[in-house]
């Protein structure tokens, strides 16, 4: 949609910071929050219920890997520090764990809603004011898209991920209990899927649809 490639690297650190920062670190908010109002105040306790990025950076996932994806010409992406939750403290362990889950991809998804709110208004501007409005595209489009892949990745039903955490809560008990010994596994199932190229395979065709459905929503 965007030509990115023709950003210098000083721009495309100004357009892909915000977003992505933003992004990872109200995902791991909303983990919390969450957890917190069904019982768990681990993460109030440790100082992580708070959307101040500083308490939730990841040196790897949240510099230094961003860096180096900027450095190759793609684009940003990274991870925070996963907000401590202890399941065993939710009112309803097996139940709550779901919703705990659930709320950092959805937490992406009203992001996406906003970018793309964004978007549109950087749309309108530039017929105008283009030093306001060009900006607002480029950031804009930028958050749409980092969402909608943090949102798709995270609900791979693969452990630690939030996809998985859902689906060990609807599984049966014994069921549960099997899967989350997979856990341990979860790690170098990612490394394969991502060395093999099959992330982009699988997460292709969701991203592409929310993506143009948020587009659609907005007449962009």
């Amino acid at each position: 949609m965007l030509p990115m490639e023709e950003l210098s690297l000083v721009g495309k650190v100004a357009v892909w910071a915000l977003p992505v920062i933003f992004a990872i670190t109200v995902h791991e908010y909303a983990h919390g929050w969450v957890a917190n109002k069904l019982g768990d105040n681990t993460a109030k306790r440790m100082g992580r219920l708070t959307l101040n990025p500083i308490n939730h950076i990841d040196p790897i996932g949240t510099i230094v890997v961003p860096a180096v994806l900027l450095f190759l010409g793609g684009f940003m992406f990274g991870w925070a520090k996963p907000v401590p939750v202890n399941f065993g403290r939710l009112r309803r362990p097996k139940k709550d764990m779901i919703y705990v889950a659930v709320a950092g991809p959805l937490a992406n998804l009203a992001m996406a809603l906003m970018w793309g709110l964004a978007l549109k208004i950087g749309f309108v501007l530039s017929t105008t004011n283009e030093m306001i409005g060009l900006p607002l595209i480029y950031m804009g489009y930028a958050g749409v898209f980092i969402n909608i892949v943090l949102m798709a990745l995270n609900l791979l039903p693969i452990l630690p991920l939030d996809g998985g955490r859902v689906l060990e809560g609807l599984l049966p008990q014994r069921l549960s209990i099997q899967f989350h010994q997979l856990e341990r596994f979860g790690l170098p199932i990612m490394i394969v899927v991502i060395a093999m190229g099959w992330l982009s395979t699988i997460l292709g065709p969701p991203v592409y649809y929310l993506q143009k459905g948020i587009f659609a929503l907005f007449s962009i």
